[in-house]
């Protein structure tokens, strides 16, 4: 697996085709009481080709604003045919940083995105890109990570083995654009 940024030539639908986004969720954290308490709520998290879409507007969108997008990409061997053969670099996971400052003082960096393919969950590459994303935000002139998390038990367990807290200053656009999200922070 190799890890690098992402061009915005690179960065069209065709970048997703053999990445995998499904996610079945059982469990997930929700507020009550001011407290974060574990609740069943099964569905299955996927993209539709809408969602694709808008998915790589959005990553343009951080690249023309100064962010970053980062992906690891898999190296596969094409089999050879009249001249075509040689390997290709397959997308199967990615994170974007935000280049805008947010928080009272200016100190998050936000992540909009962090993603591993379905198939190649709990391999590791999620910490590569955390970590990869925060030395991003840090270069950006971030004090702080922002992470707008899903809520889901799996995703929240991957976000405080990497450190985070919640965030002491949650973004209410987030809030209102998410509200199921847990708002997370990471000191740099």
């Amino acid at each position: 697996m190799r890890i690098r940024k992402i061009k915005l030539s690179e960065l069209d639908r065709s970048l997703f085709s053999d990445f995998r986004r499904r996610q079945a969720v059982t469990d997930c954290y929700r507020r009550e009481g001011g407290q974060l308490v574990i609740r069943s709520a099964p569905f299955i998290d996927d993209w539709s080709e809408a969602d694709y879409l808008f998915l790589v507007q959005c990553l343009r969108r951080t690249i023309e604003t100064g962010g970053v997008v980062l992906g690891a990409f898999e190296e596969i061997f094409k089999e050879p045919r009249a001249g075509s053969g040689g390997k290709k670099e397959v997308l199967k996971g990615f994170a974007s940083v935000e280049a805008a400052s947010l928080g009272s003082r200016g100190q998050y960096r936000d992540l909009t995105c962090l993603h591993v393919s379905a198939e190649l969950r709990g391999n590791g590459i999620g910490r590569e890109l955390f970590s990869l994303a925060c030395m991003e935000a840090k270069r950006l002139g971030g004090e702080k990570l922002y992470i707008s998390g899903h809520s889901a038990v799996e995703t929240q367990r991957f976000y405080q083995s990497m450190g985070c807290k919640e965030a002491l200053e949650p973004m209410e656009e987030h809030v209102k654009r998410e509200p199921y999200d847990v708002q997370l922070e990471k000191t740099l």
